[in-house]
């Protein structure tokens, strides 16, 4: 019992830590996972060990694909070729509809670009597109929305699901098959909620009435969708050599696949493909666009690694006792899983801290 109210302590020491005093995430995990293994027991020697040991281990395993997501996504997005993706969407389905396009790209721009950039980056695009179609905006807002959210929280190499297959041991490539599987579906299904409830013509909803920068240069060929797609599809294959059977057989072809189908191997294919849509760009910009990803990758990192030491430290004490779940009654490690994610992300707002927490708790 006295464990149980521990972490339930825990928890609420994120949250209030997190919203009421503004401590960034990465040192809220920390202080939790120390909190609750020296009030555990575990002792100051090996709180630490297992601290850095968790730490460790979570980062040897998804940190350069983090890194090389992160480059990726901040290449589409100065490039404008996330733009680029849009003009694409909206020739293929057409101004009728423009909504379904607008979702699908949301879905497609928020694998690699980060949700909240994508959807400013984005959303700048919803007036004029009501105005061409005579749709209320809030149906292109809600629309954008699902799309981006769907694929932001199911769908790696976003940091949320990266962090979860890490620190739940998951093979990465069975998460994004099965996450793509559930993120389509609910990303449709809120393109279909915003055409079937839309608000009455005359709604009102916040714009960002920021003037938009000038377009300097916007990368307009249709490569821009193979930074997202090449990584998708190596790491697809991965999961379908390793297939019972081998059907893709046991020799070198098979070993071939096995390597440039590992998430490293394949994000960085990514990230080549992610250069060559800025050969026409003065080199200076290469660099300082790839040091602001590694800046965004560097907190997304420290938070992931935290969460992986805070989930070493809640795995020490065998939580899975603790809770009596087992893989007989999965169904009650789900619902804490997400009720513990529901109350994190109400609370603070970040899908990526909510993830990671969750996912620590749950951890093997």
């Amino acid at each position: 019992m006295y464990l149980f109210l521990l972490i339930i302590l825990a928890v609420v020491f994120i949250v209030v830590a997190t919203v009421r005093f503004k401590l960034h995430p990465f040192l809220s995990l920390f202080l939790a996972a120390i909190g609750v293994g020296l009030a555990s027991g575990l002792g100051l020697n090996e709180t630490l060990k297992t601290l850095t040991d968790g730490f460790g281990d979570t980062l040897s395993s998804i940190g350069f694909i983090i890194v090389f997501g992160t480059i990726i996504g901040i290449l589409l997005e100065r490039t404008n070729s996330t733009k680029t993706i849009v003009d694409y969407m909206l020739k293929w389905f057409g101004s009728k509809r423009s909504p379904l396009a607008i979702n699908l790209t949301g879905f497609i721009v928020s694998i690699p670009v980060f949700c909240d950039s994508a959807f400013v980056i984005l959303s700048s695009l919803n007036k004029s597109l009501s105005r061409k179609t005579g749709l209320p905006v809030t149906v292109f807002a809600v629309s954008l929305a699902t799309g981006l959210y769907a694929a932001h929280v199911f769908v790696p190499p976003t940091p949320g699901p990266l962090a979860a297959a890490a620190l739940l041991n998951a093979d990465l490539g069975s998460v994004l098959m099965f996450g793509l599987l559930v993120a389509i579906p609910v990303s449709l299904v809120g393109y279909l909620w915003s055409l079937y409830r839309r608000p009455v013509e005359d709604a009102q909803i916040i714009q960002f009435d920021a003037e938009e920068e000038p377009i300097s240069f916007q990368n307009k060929s249709s490569f821009v969708f193979l930074p997202i797609l090449i990584p998708i599809i190596l790491i697809a294959l991965k999961s379908i050599a390793n297939y019972p059977g081998f059907p893709f057989g046991e020799g070198g072809f098979y070993k071939l696949i096995d390597f440039i189908g590992h998430p490293i191997i394949a994000l960085f294919a990514g990230v080549i493909m992610a250069y060559g849509l800025t050969l026409k760009l003065p080199e200076k910009d290469n660099m300082k666009w790839t040091s602001d990803a590694l800046k965004e990758a560097g907190i997304i990192i420290l938070i992931t690694g935290a969460g992986g030491a805070f989930g070493a430290i809640l795995k020490a004490l065998d939580l899975a006792d603790l809770l009596n779940f087992s893989s007989d009654n999965g169904l009650v490690g789900i619902l804490i899983a997400w009720t513990i994610a529901a109350i994190l992300k109400t609370a603070q707002g970040s899908s990526t801290v909510a993830i990671v927490t969750a996912s620590a708790f749950m951890a093997p």
